[in-house]
């Protein structure tokens, strides 16, 4: 089920994910579409059935209603369309690989699409330093094995890696997997380049791990949704893979038993720790429900997904096998399995990367993407059920533990107005009073744009809104996304 371009997941009145009414922006003419396709002759694209994935959301819960999909090659052609929508007030929506969960990467009204799909090319790879340096399009997937042949990995892992763009996990600053070991891109990313809203190139794709000379402009971009300029490159730090990797499969009978297991993980394997994950008995069932997945341990309330990554085979597998011994006869862990060899590492990762999957196959589900102190991460997905009693039909977590990082998801067979209204505010309610933030990695798009004040001042806000006026003064880029209806 769909909605409409002007209201969102049958939002009732009032409701503040919902889109605003569009603003005053010019609509496309025969003159404009002239234009376009003498600058991209054959990547103008007008064809309703051709725009339809592009308008969807990949979620399928927003709908916007473009007419036109531009695909430039380079810089410079965004920086011609950018220039030439912005003298015409033509909004613009930019575009990835369109895996974002928040309704961000799908125009609203009928903005024009801007997807950077055919930006794909590697620039530079420098195998002393690790720095990649590519245009904005690069699915991650592919960087990842451009890499892997070179003997190194990209720093972040997510499990849209087969379709999701550097660009995209540039400006929604994607988390991820590997954010535990290898931090986040606001550390990793050396260099951007961007084109701002009337078409001028910032060019700030330095290659240097240290560079002091002024305000660190990149930072503005990453995370800023494609609302203050289009990204078209970027610089980033890649590390060397490691020789030996293992992964570990464990069940706990408590949320306060995966904790102390966290707390042991990190004193006993330290520098090779490189991901502790989680999901929850109830993503278990509907991954062997739905994916057909077989769960390879003892049914638990909890699973643990432990990765090492590190450079001596015998000493990681030594430091995990300590580490094991301690949790299983301490009963803080039931029961586990290890794997050291590729294909048995990627069934066991499976079991965490496809639960958003297999979500998808149980009705209408509400999402939510939560930072908390660690110890609360569990308590709300209590409390939300507690909350929402029989309303849902099911209430379910699962996230990054080593960065405090919670995935909520609450089912439905349907859109449901009442229960939305029942999970929300509540659940920003719930994380502000933890001084938690309401959007950890997936961004605040169209969807939570209004929700920003339970995790930043009105005076934030504010100072966000005077740098998109100073960046994007007549607001083509990205309109209805990130900032509150109030500061556009």
């Amino acid at each position: 089920q769909k909605t409409s371009r002007s209201e969102l997941m049958g939002a009732s009145p009032g409701n503040t994910g919902a889109a605003p009414p569009r603003l005053p922006f010019s609509r496309v003419t025969q003159e404009d579409l002239a234009f376009f396709r003498a600058l991209l002759p054959g990547r103008t694209i007008t064809d309703p059935d051709l725009l339809k994935s592009s308008n969807v959301d990949w979620l399928k819960t927003v709908e916007g209603n473009s007419e036109v999909l531009l695909r430039p090659k380079t810089t410079e052609e965004v920086s011609q369309i950018l220039r030439h929508c912005n003298e015409r007030n033509l909004a613009v929506c930019p575009q990835g690989g369109n895996t974002g969960l928040v309704g961000g990467s799908v125009p609203v009204f009928d903005e024009i699409i801007l997807s950077t799909s055919l930006m794909s090319q590697v620039i530079t790879f420098d195998n002393i330093s690790g720095i990649l340096t590519c245009q904005a399009g690069c699915v991650l997937e592919n960087l990842s094995n451009y890499l892997e042949e070179r003997g190194f990995i990209m720093p972040l892992d997510l499990g849209a890696k087969g379709s999701c763009h550097i660009g995209g996990n540039v400006s929604t600053n994607a988390g991820g997997l590997r954010l535990l070991r290898y931090g986040s891109l606001r550390g990793t990313v050396l260099g951007l380049e961007v084109v701002l809203a009337d078409g001028r190139i910032l060019n700030c794709l330095a290659t240097l791990r240290k560079d002091n000379t002024g305000y660190d402009l990149k930072q503005l971009f990453i995370g800023s949704e494609g609302t203050l300029g289009v990204i078209t490159a970027v610089s980033i730090l890649c590390p060397h893979k490691p020789k030996a990797v293992n992964v570990a499969f464990l069940g706990c009978s408590s949320f306060q038993q995966l904790l102390e297991t966290f707390q042991r993980c990190r004193g006993m394997l330290g520098e090779i720790l490189s991901a502790f994950e989680f999901l929850d008995a109830s993503c278990m069932s509907l991954l062997e429900k739905h994916l057909k997945l077989t769960n390879p341990i003892t049914e638990s309330p909890f699973y643990i997904v432990i990765e090492t990554a590190g450079s001596n085979a015998t000493h990681d597998e030594e430091k995990l096998h300590k580490f094991l011994e301690e949790v299983m006869t301490s009963s803080l862990v039931t029961d586990g399995t290890v794997a050291t060899e590729a294909t048995k590492i990627k069934a066991l990762w499976s079991l965490r990367e496809r639960v958003t999957e297999a979500l998808t196959h149980e009705g209408y589900t509400y999402k939510y993407d939560i930072s908390l102190p660690v110890e609360k991460i569990y308590d709300l997905v209590q409390d939300m059920r507690g909350h929402l009693g029989d309303m849902a039909k099911n209430v379910v977590g699962y996230g990054h533990v080593g960065d405090g990082n919670l995935h909520l998801n609450i089912t439905s067979p349907s859109k449901d107005p009442a229960l939305l209204a029942a999970i929300e505010p509540y659940v920003y309610e719930w994380t502000s009073e933890w001084k938690g933030s309401i959007s950890a990695e997936h961004g605040l798009g169209l969807k939570k744009r209004n929700y920003i004040y339970y995790s930043k001042p009105s005076e934030a806000v504010a100072l966000m809104g005077s740098i998109k006026a100073m960046l994007d003064p007549k607001g083509i880029l990205n309109p209805y996304k990130t900032l509150p209806d109030n500061i556009h």
